[in-house]
């Protein structure tokens, strides 16, 4: 995932109507049409039963909402690692905001991600946790104000001081691990500020699921860089 050419959208499906089944598919499929004419890197996240169906379908790397830290076994349930590997997935994002787990069940999560070959994209809310993540060693971190989620106000915009705080302090830990820009993300002047302030793209949701047209949406989004 680090070869892949910078910025890098990650597009999280959520369990939106709009982006369930074969709507995933056909959201996916815009992804995968608008990283190839524009030379993007484009990721699909859609919900976990929807995996196989969007992996066969693209070319697109498609992620994980979640994963858990466990191995095969007795753990009814929960979602393994290579469960979603063998789905088709190529990563996972963790400890979304939606999604919370304590400091020792990400650690677990990013071993067993990293054990089955998949990249993670480890989410956060402050510098703090930036900074915890940071020292596991996952390949991206997302930093996600909660208040500003599915707001319209991007992070780069009403809190830069905590993309930038991240950067730098992510650079201290970690240098290896790249920083991703969430929360109210959906134009493409807020990908140019994202990138800006130093991270190496941008992960949203509803600014392309919830758009009346979610092709344009995408379009925006790679318009200006």
């Amino acid at each position: 995932m680090h070869s892949m050419k910078k910025p890098l959208i990650v597009v999280n499906f959520k369990t939106y109507a709009e982006s369930t089944g074969e709507k995933a598919v056909k959201i996916a499929k815009y992804c995968e049409e608008v990283s190839r004419d524009h030379g993007v890197s484009i990721v699909a996240v859609p919900q976990i039963p929807d995996i196989f169906r969007v992996a066969s379908s693209v070319k697109i790397p498609v992620f994980a909402q979640h994963i858990d830290g466990v191995g095969a076994g007795s753990f009814t349930g929960h979602i393994t690692a290579e469960c979603i590997r063998e789905a088709g997935a190529r990563g996972t994002l963790i400890n979304h905001s939606e999604r919370r787990l304590l400091l020792s069940d990400i650690d677990s999560a990013v071993r067993t991600a990293k054990k089955a070959g998949l990249t993670t994209i480890v989410c956060t809310n402050n510098i703090a946790v930036t900074s915890a993540a940071a020292a596991l060693s996952p390949d991206f971190v997302a930093i996600e104000p909660p208040e500003l989620i599915g707001s319209g106000i991007p992070v780069s915009k009403a809190d830069p001081e905590i993309v930038r705080g991240s950067v730098a302090s992510v650079k201290k830990i970690d240098p290896e691990v790249k920083i991703l820009c969430g929360a109210g993300i959906s134009k493409g002047e807020d990908v140019v500020a994202a990138l800006e302030l130093g991270t190496a793209g941008v992960l949203l949701a509803s600014g392309v699921i919830k758009a009346k047209d979610p092709m344009a949406a995408l379009l925006d989004l790679v318009g200006k860089i």
